[in-house]
């Protein structure tokens, strides 16, 4: 599906954005703490996988 570029331009800087947001309220952790990390590590992957998709999806007029 396409979107117009507005709309994907919006889409990568709310992702952006979260990821900022997400790794700004960190606080230091516990190495100790397999579940946390875990935790820190799922929430950081999925963050990363929404970049990527906001920045790979093809905008409307884009070459195909």
């Amino acid at each position: 599906m396409t979107h117009p570029t507005p709309v994907r331009e919006a889409a990568r800087l709310v992702a952006i954005e979260a990821a900022r947001a997400y790794v700004a309220t960190i606080r230091p952790i516990d190495l100790t703490n397999c579940g946390v990390l875990v935790g820190h590590l799922m929430a950081a992957e999925t963050l990363l996988m929404e970049i990527v998709a906001a920045h790979t999806e093809p905008t409307e007029g884009a070459a195909r």
